[in-house]
């Protein structure tokens, strides 16, 4: 029962906690990537998983994490960004790997795009005493990405073998 409600609850929080702390304050904190990487081995630990397939998902976050420090080093993400993004990686492993890649690079878009539009508009005056809203307006500001990283997981969380004790 207890393993049922973490696989429920733990990720999916986790990825919000992400998106809205990135669009806050524009930083993922490590605590937060740490406790994904602890919330999966508990889950692996406690569902039976061998040690083959830890290893397969340890290769898959390893592999992320590398590329995207990477992108960081270029400075086309966000060192939270990527650790989030290697966390997550962690929990798909290779086998919806692709499928969480493809869908962050769509959000991706997306977000910005719309984060783009958005900054074309004045601001009306109560929302311009927001220092995050202000931090999202600003011309050539950044793009809290992790957002798109969350909505992606949240998409390919469903389809994983973590779910179908739940008949989704």
């Amino acid at each position: 029962m207890l393993t049922d409600v973490i696989r429920l609850l733990l990720f999916p929080a986790l990825m919000a906690f992400a998106a809205s702390s990135d669009l806050l304050t524009m930083t993922i904190s490590n605590r937060l990537s740490l406790a994904l990487a602890g919330g999966f081995f508990l889950l692996a630990l406690v569902t039976g998983m061998s040690l083959a397939a830890v290893g397969m998902h340890l290769a898959a976050g390893a592999l992320v994490l590398v590329i995207s420090f990477g992108f960081f080093s270029m400075g086309w993400i966000g060192g939270g960004d990527a650790k989030l993004a290697a966390a997550t990686a962690l929990w798909f492993g290779f086998d919806f790997l692709l499928d969480y890649l493809i869908d962050a690079s769509l959000f991706g878009g997306v977000l910005a795009l719309l984060l783009l539009s958005f900054r074309k508009l004045p601001l009306p005056d109560v929302l311009e005493r927001q220092p995050w809203i202000l931090r999202l307006h600003e011309a050539g500001g950044g793009v809290p990405y992790g957002i798109a990283l969350a909505a992606a997981a949240l998409a390919v969380y469903p389809k994983t073998g973590w779910m179908p004790a739940f008949g989704i």
